[in-house]
């Protein structure tokens, strides 16, 4: 190791790998290279030989701990799904819009029509019921119209209660044709053939004017007096529409016992009274689910007896004829009570 204490010539070609130490050490597996040779040591003792470092076991796989309950699985939606939905809460808007956007034309529909009916002072709305054509002598008695008197919320309460005394009207009607036709197969029937004919020339015009009207009147100017007016006459003529439905013999109804009564006459004959005893039951029906109807709209509307009243005496302190015969009669009690007391 002397030899490298300084710089070798340029010429002297040594290899330092054929040092002695080296060469032995390395042709020596039983000894460490790197580990335990230190080649500036100036001892000459032969290394220690080699002892292999023990390898040490690796250390065990940690696996990790098992999820004691699964994972649960979360469906945000995709986005057709979240599409959908926006479309159908698009289509629900636009519907509610364009009903907002009808009942704005209606009344302004019906705020058109009541400008151009508004009426001057002392003129009087032309009356269009029935409607009779012009060379007729008799005229309209009524002004109806119920898409400009009566509130949308009424309006298919007030229609439905025409469409009914349309209905009992023809009942009647065909209920004088049964009469007829039992008469021509049996002349004992002529009662109930007169009475027929008095029934519908009687209750057709009396229920337009008893209740009909009444209800009208009701759901136009909310008055509680028609109310009572329409339930104490709309209930008896339920009742009447039972007896029909019965069918007395020589009352001149068509009901089930004349009816299958006349089936022994004539087939054909008793089954056109079969029809109507059928028409009266669908009418008596009707008739009861109609006064349920009015009478829970009635309790909505704020409608009293009290207030019945007060429009009754007001309705009467308003007729001239009325207040005329009080005046009568309070100059002629007055005049009494002075000639008594001369």
């Amino acid at each position: 190791m002397s030899k490298y204490t300084s710089f070798p010539d340029p010429g002297d070609d040594h290899n330092p790998f054929q040092d002695p130490s080296v060469t032995q050490h390395s042709s020596n597996t039983d000894y460490a290279t790197l580990d335990l040779y230190n080649p500036f040591d100036t001892k000459t003792e032969a290394p220690p030989p080699y002892e292999a470092t023990p390898t040490s076991a690796p250390p065990p796989a940690v696996t990790p701990p098992s999820r004691t309950t699964p994972t649960e699985h979360r469906n945000y939606g995709s986005y057709s799904t979240q599409q959908t939905a926006v479309s159908a809460t698009t289509a629900e808007l636009l519907r509610k819009q364009e009903e907002l956007e009808r009942k704005a034309q209606e009344l302004e529909r019906r705020e058109r029509i009541l400008d151009s009916h508004t009426l001057g002072p002392g003129a009087s709305r032309q009356n269009n019921w029935p409607p009779l054509p012009s060379f007729c002598p008799v005229g309209p008695c009524f002004y109806q119209d119920i898409s400009v008197e009566i509130s949308q919320g009424f309006q298919r309460i007030v229609t439905t209660m025409y469409y009914y005394w349309m209905f009992t009207a023809g009942s009647l009607l065909l209920n004088l044709i049964s009469c007829l036709a039992l008469f021509c197969v049996d002349p004992n029937g002529g009662v109930g053939l007169g009475l027929a004919i008095l029934w519908v020339l009687l209750f057709t015009p009396c229920s337009f004017v008893c209740w009909y009207r009444p209800v009208y009147k009701a759901f136009r100017s909310d008055s509680s007096f028609n109310f009572f007016a329409f339930f104490f006459v709309f209930f008896a003529q339920v009742v009447v529409f039972v007896i029909m439905t019965i069918g007395i013999p020589g009352w001149g109804f068509s009901g089930w016992i004349v009816s299958l009564s006349a089936l022994k006459t004539s087939v054909p004959v008793g089954v056109i009274m079969l029809v109507n005893a059928v028409l009266f039951t669908a009418e008596t029906a009707l008739g009861v689910a109609l006064l349920k109807k009015v009478h829970s709209m009635y309790r909505q509307t704020g409608a009293s007896f009290q207030k019945a009243q007060a429009e009754f005496a007001t309705g009467v302190m308003s007729n001239q004829a009325v207040r005329q015969a009080a005046v009568n009669a309070t100059a002629s009690a007055a005049q009494g009570a002075f000639t008594g007391a001369q």
